[in-house]
This record gives C-alpha cells, sequence and structure tokens, in this order.
C-alpha cells in the first residue's frame, strides 16, 4: 500500500500564495504518477496536476494553467503544488493522489489519496 499525507493548507487573500505538499510512503515504488485533484463544495472532484513519478512531464489543467506549478523531490518521496495569484475559485479542499499504471486527468485512474488538506481564499 502507498500512504499519502497532504499539507500546507490554509487561508490566505485572493493573489496570495501557498505552497502544498504531500509526503508518499510504503510502496512507493509503485508509483507512476502523482497527481493533485481538489473539490469545492457542491461540485464534483477535478483534476489540477500531474507529475511522472520518474520526473520529465507534467500536466496542469487550464483553470490554474501559469499560476499553479507541480513538482517533486524523489530523496524525500514528496510532490509539491506551488499556488501563485490564488483566487476565490481555488477555494476547495486539494487532494494529493498516486497512480499505479496511468498519468491521465481523471479520478478512477488514480489508485491512492490523501485525506486533503483545505484551501481557502477571500477575497
Amino acid at each position: 500500500q502507498v500512504q499519502l499525507v497532504e499539507s500546507g493548507g490554509g487561508l490566505v487573500q485572493a493573489g496570495g500564495s501557498l505552497r502544498l505538499s504531500c509526503a508518499a510512503s510504503g510502496r512507493t515504488f509503485d508509483i507512476y504518477t502523482m497527481g493533485w485533484f481538489r473539490q469545492a463544495p457542491g461540485k464534483e472532484r477535478e483534476f489540477v496536476a500531474s507529475i511522472k513519478w520518474s520526473g520529465g512531464r507534467n500536466t496542469h489543467a487550464a483553470s490554474v494553467r501559469g499560476r499553479f506549478t507541480i513538482s517533486r523531490d524523489n530523496a524525500k518521496n514528496t510532490v509539491y503544488l506551488q499556488m501563485n495569484s490564488l483566487k476565490p475559485e481555488d477555494t476547495a479542499l486539494y487532494y494529493c493522489a498516486a497512480a499505479r499504471a496511468y498519468d491521465g486527468t481523471h479520478v478512477w485512474e488514480y489508485d491512492y489519496w490523501g485525506q486533503g488538506t483545505q484551501v481557502t481564499v477571500s477575497t
């Protein structure tokens, strides 16, 4: 099994920045892709960004492209989401996820999930 623990969420004013972290443990050698998803009240969980665990390729949703950046630190088994120019519509519970065999943008492609970290952006 793979365990994922998110951290770094909190309250921030519009235009501010936050950096989320996701620490992976357990059978990390099974991980092919790490991703970030978010879910706002009344909405479905949506894709934010993903990165191949071995590095090299990353993907960002159109809604966050140019503002958010996903990265990883293999030595720490950690993936990050740097969020700049935050907007109120970015307010959501952010989840870290790991996929064993896919590198897409859908919830069903991911096998392991963290418990989420709340990001709230005020106006």
